[in-house]
């Protein structure tokens, strides 16, 4: 009978968040003992590219890294089931339209653990999964999770799970909310990941012992992993939704200049004296938009929240936000178009669902607006690149 392989993580996708996750769990690549790798997802370009390019490229400090990419990466989790090495813990930080993706593949695995006959009469052979992609999803991906089960059973993929099994099931997916950075430099074969200083990652959702197992775990190969106070998974999205709407969405306005121009910008040039009013304003409305859904209480004090919020960005004044590198990098290779990054749709349109299910028109309005200048922006910036190209 196949089991979960006690004290072992796999991360999926190896990208710049997922390569500064491993470098931290494995002690700064130093306990390269396969307890942790990076696990295949379903038509993954990166590790495709990593198979591809036969090692992993990770910069820290002086020093590059050259790690061969044989034993580092896995397949998916059938495969891993099939091979019987599951991963005890899966942290799945790809783009989060991605998502859904992982909630089919555990559900496949579930189904493959019934016809084994591997689902009854001791501990539930599933590993732990700790979604870390940005953004305010984690209750509608839960959802849905429970509705691709229920119509697995439907189907007769799966027996009838309530009122025992399924609260186990569910109970082992979590919300990892994490402010660890890392950056990718270059592309394909070429790429560098250069992994930030260990950031946090707050744990919530799920059960309590799932919950408490991933801290144990994750924290004893050296992450910086915490359990949430509140374990309201939704209360730390919405933190979270406000550093990067103001690193990220932001961020990315006042990177591209009037005329197109594009400048990669730090941290520490977009919390700047001249950009604190609109940041404010942009922090009050998803407040406003947190106390609607009650992911604030009704007496939490703004300005309480919003020095929080300052104070993760000045915590990472150097850093270059996610999206600003990906706008980078797509212009690099000329791939840019104008359209949402993943980060920005699953932070705007929850934002904008919800304030139109309180009433909050004005606020609708405000992230509408936001929305559309954003991509009047990106259009200007392809435009400009590709006049450049012309010329």
């Amino acid at each position: 009978m196949a089991a979960l392989v006690e004290g072992t993580v796999g991360i999926l996708p190896p990208g710049a968040l997922g390569v500064s996750l491993f470098y931290h769990l494995t002690g700064g690549l130093k306990r390269l003992d396969r307890g942790v790798f990076f696990l295949e997802r379903s038509g993954s370009a990166s590790a495709r590219e990593l198979r591809r390019s036969g090692e992993l490229v990770i910069a820290a400090g002086d020093q590059v890294n050259r790690l061969p990419a044989t034993g580092l990466i896995r397949r998916d989790l059938l495969s891993c089931h099939r091979e019987d090495f599951l991963p005890e813990i899966v942290i799945a930080c790809p783009n989060p339209d991605q998502l859904l993706g992982i909630t089919t593949s555990c559900v496949e695995l579930l189904e493959r653990v019934y016809e084994q006959g591997e689902l009854w009469g001791g501990a539930l052979p599933i590993p732990i999964v700790v979604l870390s992609s940005n953004g305010i999803y984690f209750q509608r991906i839960r959802q849905i999770y429970i509705e691709k089960i229920e119509e697995a059973t439907l189907l007769g993929r799966l027996p009838d799970l309530w009122p025992n099994l399924m609260p186990q099931i569910v109970g082992r997916l979590l919300r990892g909310v994490t402010i660890q950075t890392g950056v990718r430099e270059g592309s394909g074969a070429q790429t560098i990941y250069h992994p930030g200083p260990r950031g946090i990652t707050r744990l919530a959702g799920g059960d309590e012992v799932s919950r408490h197992r991933a801290w144990q775990v994750l924290s004893g190969l050296g992450g910086w992993f915490e359990l949430a106070g509140n374990s309201s998974a939704t209360r730390l999205e919405f933190d979270k939704a406000l550093v990067n709407l103001a690193a990220n969405l932001l961020g990315q306005l006042y990177a591209i200049g009037d005329e197109g121009q594009f400048t990669p910008l730090r941290v520490e040039q977009i919390v700047v004296a001249a950009h604190q009013d609109e940041i404010r304003r942009l922090a009050r409305e998803v407040f406003g938009v947190g106390k609607a859904v009650k992911a604030y209480g009704a007496t939490e004090d703004f300005e309480a929240v919003f020095a929080r919020m300052l104070e993760s960005l000045y915590q990472h004044l150097s850093h270059i936000p996610s999206s600003i590198q990906w706008l980078d990098l797509k212009l690099r290779t000329s791939t840019l178009r104008p359209e949402l990054t993943p980060t920005e749709t699953w932070l705007l349109d929850p934002l904008v669902r919800y304030a139109r299910s309180a009433g909050l028109d004005e606020t609708v309005r405000f992230f509408e607006e936001l929305r559309q200048r954003l991509l009047e922006r990106l259009a200007l910036v392809c435009r400009s690149k590709a006049g450049r190209r012309r010329a």
